[in-house]
């Protein structure tokens, strides 16, 4: 690295430090999109140390507690699925195990059996019913409603876009059997993975005999969500600021039992209050993928006496994603991804907490395929941008990267990446705005770079990849031999042959750079030692919220 390297790095890593310290010595001072002070953290409230209350800590605000407007940001799915429990779910050691169905089976990757828990009920007493789950999937296809995504266009009696025809009262491939089983077939075939993960984690089921009569044009807008009268999950929600905080009672009818904590709340705050709020007692839990601890932050929290912390499963990828119809030039793709120097990023910036990359696979994953990560090669770059200039390529060029306000160690990242940069001749313009808005501005594709922490579920990266290289998805990169390597991971069973077809993506994704990983992110999560049979990890944290139980 150059001097001048050296010396940004440095500059940095000083500034990365002076913030901690700033962050454990007094108020907050930083640029608070989510609204939340240090004072709120420090100073306490009636809930701290309470026997029958706890605190989860997370740092991105709330798009919504409508499960029919789910976003992909892990925050809104956990706490929508505290009231409304998904089929399925992954616990820690990435398996699929029953929440609502016992199980979901197929013969032929084409027509899958739902087969929903005997016991299942709502709070109000009624069975769940295999006609909740079609009433649910009925909304999510019905165009009256709007809601997007969830690859419903891939279940028969849908259209392209994912809806059934206007005033629709059935959807062919979603179909009661009796009155605990659904049956539900897809236009190709799917691995059941991909399955169990889409429809099985994120689809979550909503009482028939509550919202049936409710016009569906209301219900995206519906107030009962913010408070629902009637849940099949552990919990209501009482009150909720989506910027702020969620508020929830437990369901003392939740057929998988009565959850010992009375009441829980998810708490909105920045990332530098965490530390001060597992210090102070105000918050008990934050789970790796919702509540971004500091990195400088890390050794702090291992030394706080009655906490315990957790290493999570390193698979969340921070992702640097290209809009390829404004960065048209492969080359300029390229020079940026030779011009960042990830490993320099990880051992002195991440402390080593994670690995370096190509593309969307984490090592823990079963479809990892070892691949040797582009190196930082400032002498390749300008080359690169040598070559695009000759060809009509504008040096003054600036290109729009949107960060995450709420992850303030890649903030600071980016900084050092736009730095780099700068010395070889790119104009990096940074802007951080909250997540909610990063996620507006990834679907409207008014962005040349976009960085954000993306958790590819390592069981099925397939769904999150081939919507990501699509024309529709956030690169707008589509490559066909892409795009059938990608549909082969649904077709084979041999794992070997899987690894072959994603080892095709991760090869383009190098050679045309739709997207940068910019490292794969180890993150803690911890625990205050007062909250009992409460792990944090990327997956299946919540799966047994209802056993937690505070101790003495």
């Amino acid at each position: 690295m150059k001097k001048t390297g050296k010396l940004i790095l440095t500059i940095l890593f000083m500034l990365m430090v002076a913030t901690s310290l700033i962050a454990c010595g007094k108020k907050n001072t930083d640029n608070n999109t989510n609204g939340s002070t240090d004072k709120g953290v420090i100073e306490g409230d009636k809930s701290k140390g309470s026997d029958n209350i706890v605190n989860v800590g997370v740092t991105d605000s709330l798009s919504s507690v409508n499960p029919l407007l789910q976003d992909g940001t892990e925050v809104v799915k956990y706490a929508t699925s505290l009231e409304f429990l998904p089929l399925m779910e992954l616990n820690k050691d990435l398996e699929f195990v029953s929440q609502l169905a016992k199980d979901i089976t197929t013969e032929d990757n084409l027509t899958f059996t739902i087969h929903l828990d005997e016991n299942a009920v709502w709070s109000d007493g009624e069975p769940v019913t295999s006609e909740d789950v079609v009433f649910t999937y009925l909304l999510w296809t019905s165009p009256e409603i709007g809601s997007v995504g969830m690859s419903m266009e891939k279940i028969v009696g849908t259209g392209d876009d994912g809806y059934a025809e206007q005033g629709a009262t059935s959807v062919s491939g979603v179909v009661a059997v009796d009155e605990k089983t659904v049956q539900i077939t897809t236009k190709s075939e799917m691995a059941l993975h991909s399955f169990k993960n889409i429809f099985g984690r994120y689809i979550l089921t909503l009482p028939e005999h509550v919202l049936g009569d409710v016009p569906r044009g209301d219900l995206l807008s519906y107030d009962w969500f913010n408070a629902p009268t009637v849940v099949n999950g552990p919990y209501f929600i009482k009150d909720v600021d989506l910027n702020h905080y969620v508020t929830l009672e437990a369901n003392d009818n939740f057929f998988l039992g009565k959850p010992k904590i009375k009441n829980l709340n998810i708490k909105v705050v920045t990332a530098s209050q965490l530390l001060a709020g597992l210090r102070s007692g105000e918050i008990d839990l934050v789970q790796q993928t919702t509540g971004a601890i500091l990195q400088e932050d890390y050794d702090s929290v291992r030394d706080l006496n009655g906490i315990t912390v957790y290493d999570g499963t390193p698979v969340t990828n921070q992702s640097i994603f290209f809009n390829t119809e404004r960065v048209t030039d492969v080359r300029i793709r390229q020079a940026i991804l030779h011009g960042i120097d990830r490993q320099t990023i990880l051992k002195d910036l991440m402390k080593g907490q994670g690995e370096v990359v190509e593309g969307f696979l984490a090592s823990a994953g079963p479809f990892y395929d070892d691949v040797t990560p582009i190196a930082y090669n400032p002498d390749k770059v300008k080359e690169l941008l040598s070559e695009a200039e000759a060809d009509g390529w504008d040096k003054s060029t600036q290109y729009e990267f949107y960060v995450n306000s709420g992850d303030t160690t890649f903030v600071q990242i980016a900084s050092f990446i736009a730095a780099q940069l700068g010395e070889l001749g790119l104009n990096i313009q940074i802007n951080t705005v909250d997540i909610s808005s990063l996620l507006s501005v990834a679907g409207t594709g008014e962005f040349d770079l976009l960085a954000v922490q993306y958790t590819y579920t390592p069981v099925d990266p397939y769904t999150d990849i081939s919507w990501l290289l699509s024309e529709g998805g956030w690169t707008r990169y589509y490559k066909e031999e892409v795009a059938e390597a990608l549909d082969m991971t649904q077709k084979l069973t041999d794992i070997d042959e899987i690894i072959k077809q994603y080892r095709i993506v991760t090869d383009y994704t190098q050679q045309e750079v739709p997207m940068i990983s910019a490292y794969i992110i180890s993150a803690i999560g911890a625990v205050n030692n007062r909250l009992k049979n409460a792990i944090p990890d990327v997956y299946g944290t919540f799966i047994n919220v209802h056993e937690w139980e505070v101790v003495k």
